[in-house]
């Protein structure tokens, strides 16, 4: 459990360039309290002390806005960054050196039994807000994009974004249209271009009316 400790305290210092200190990130980061309530809890859980386990994680979640259930398996070296609104549920498999950000939740779709969470490979990034929900696996290497809603299994080494969520970069290369974060449409703007185009073709249309015809007259 130790070792888990001393781990955990390192992916601090890889993850977050704020981190000035240990005495800083042991006694401020609500993130690795987090992933410490949840390595004690998680072996009680496993010895069948449910109460006592879920009692630890409820008192951890009070103290850091974090909710990790004592049943979940956590690899070494999760980062949880700031992590108010993260939620991770009981059948959730977490790999090794994982980043995980705000709001984020690991959850089920249904009251189905047995596995209902996913599985997170090594080296996953998920961003602010995104939702990965059901039992399926999300590849090693991949990043889930902020406010991403994901419903599918995600193969290794892929870029996730949107709602649904969908693959748009996989082992480096695009795949299919690419959402561009920097270009995102304007859906008002769009209306006024319309309408602008509209007016404009009506003013065409009324100026070839009012031109002038044979004899001096205005047509009407």
């Amino acid at each position: 459990m130790f070792r888990h400790f001393r781990s955990d305290i390192q992916a601090v210092f890889e993850n977050d360039p704020a981190a000035r200190s240990r005495f800083e990130v042991v006694f401020t980061y609500s993130g690795l309290h987090a992933i410490w309530a949840h390595r004690i809890a998680h072996p009680l859980y496993r010895r069948g002390w449910f109460t006592v386990a879920r009692m630890i994680s409820q008192v951890s979640r009070f103290m850091t806005g974090i909710e990790i259930h004592p049943g979940a398996q956590i690899g070494d070296r999760l980062f949880i960054d700031h992590g108010m609104g993260v939620v991770i549920g009981e059948t959730c498999e977490i790999g090794d050196d994982v980043v995980i950000y705000q709001g984020v939740t690991l959850g089920g779709t249904g009251k189905e039994k047995g596995k209902r969470h996913p599985t997170i490979g090594n080296n996953v990034v998920i961003g602010s807000g995104a939702k990965v929900l059901g039992s399926f696996q999300v590849g090693e290497f991949s990043n889930i994009g902020s406010n991403a809603v994901v419903l599918r299994e995600v193969p290794t080494n892929c870029t996730v974004v949107g709602n649904p969520g969908r693959v748009v970069k996989r082992n480096g290369e695009r795949v299919g249209d690419r959402l561009d974060h920097t270009q995102l449409p304007d859906p008002v703007i769009e209306m006024f271009r319309t309408m602008q185009k509209e007016i404009d073709d009506l003013k065409t249309e009324l100026k070839q009316l009012r031109k002038p015809v044979a004899g001096g007259e205005i047509r009407k």
